[in-house]
């Protein structure tokens, strides 16, 4: 067992952080051939990050969206705020990895959706929305349409549209994956700075092992296919100082090589 797995159990026996969301005994099947997870247990902690990392095709985004409601498991359940999910529910949100933007509609309106779906008034749905396009670094484009924006630009207003219905918990399905590697640094710093504003729970799928230590409290590493919870690791980075230094932390290097070394013999 590693330093950081060791650190983490040994903090998880004294931890009182009650769950927020419950992940009991999941298994999922495409069908009878394709197994995509096997018996996942797991608990994600009031306002904390938690990344779901592992090799492609080990089944991160198929847990996320069991989690989310939008698929049902073959067996377990999922338990949210103390109730079991039977589908999309407000106390969670999904910010889609293609953005999921309706073409026809503004910036405004777009972000409003969620708050238009749940009947709020137009007046303070406007109101809202525009508060979290400014959030994410939008203003001035509340009337622009999402032809006339640029990836990175579509994915902040998935972002605002996610946390404008003020979800305890917001899934993210590789929300920075299409935009460029300076975009998704700046991703990265706007993200940790509106969790601590907004102090949501995320659970967060990515491919990258440098961006889940830099964002996460706790990384789950899965299994190839079926997926199943290998690892979970605490980074333990120090993120009170600047970004770029946080980058050539001694902690954030050291885990980004740990987790590679486990997970290098999974690489295409």
């Amino acid at each position: 067992m590693t330093a950081a797995v060791r650190m983490l159990r040994e903090t998880t026996k004294s931890d009182t952080a009650q769950p927020i969301v419950e992940v009991r005994h999941i298994s999922k099947r495409y069908g009878s051939s394709v197994e995509a997870l096997r018996d996942i247990n797991l608990t994600f902690p009031t306002g904390q990050l938690t990344s779901l990392l592992g090799p492609s095709g080990c089944g991160k985004t198929t847990l996320l969206k069991i989690i989310a409601g939008l698929l049902e498991p073959t067996g377990g359940e999922v338990v949210v705020k103390g109730k079991t999910v039977t589908g999309p529910g407000p106390e969670r949100a999904f910010v889609f990895q293609d953005f999921a933007l309706m073409p026809w509609a503004s910036v405004l309106r777009n972000a409003a959706f969620g708050l238009e779906l749940q009947g709020i008034d137009k007046k303070k749905r406007e109101e809202t929305a525009r508060h979290y396009i400014n959030q994410v670094g939008l203003s001035g484009f509340e009337n622009r349409y999402p032809h006339e924006l640029s990836g990175g630009m579509r994915q902040r207003v998935g972002l605002a549209r996610a946390l404008a219905v003020n979800a305890d918990v917001l899934l993210l399905d590789e929300p920075f994956s299409a935009v460029d590697e300076q975009n998704r640094r700046k991703f990265q710093e706007d993200l940790l700075r509106l969790r601590e504003v907004e102090r949501k729970t995320l659970i967060f799928v990515t491919h990258s092992i440098e961006e889940a230590v830099y964002l996460s409290d706790r990384i789950v590493l899965l299994s190839p296919r079926p997926g199943r919870v290998s690892e979970i690791i605490e980074p333990h980075v120090d993120r009170s100082g600047p970004p770029d230094l946080i980058r050539r932390n001694p902690a954030y290097l050291d885990t980004v090589e740990e987790i590679w070394h486990g997970l290098r013999d999974y690489a295409d």
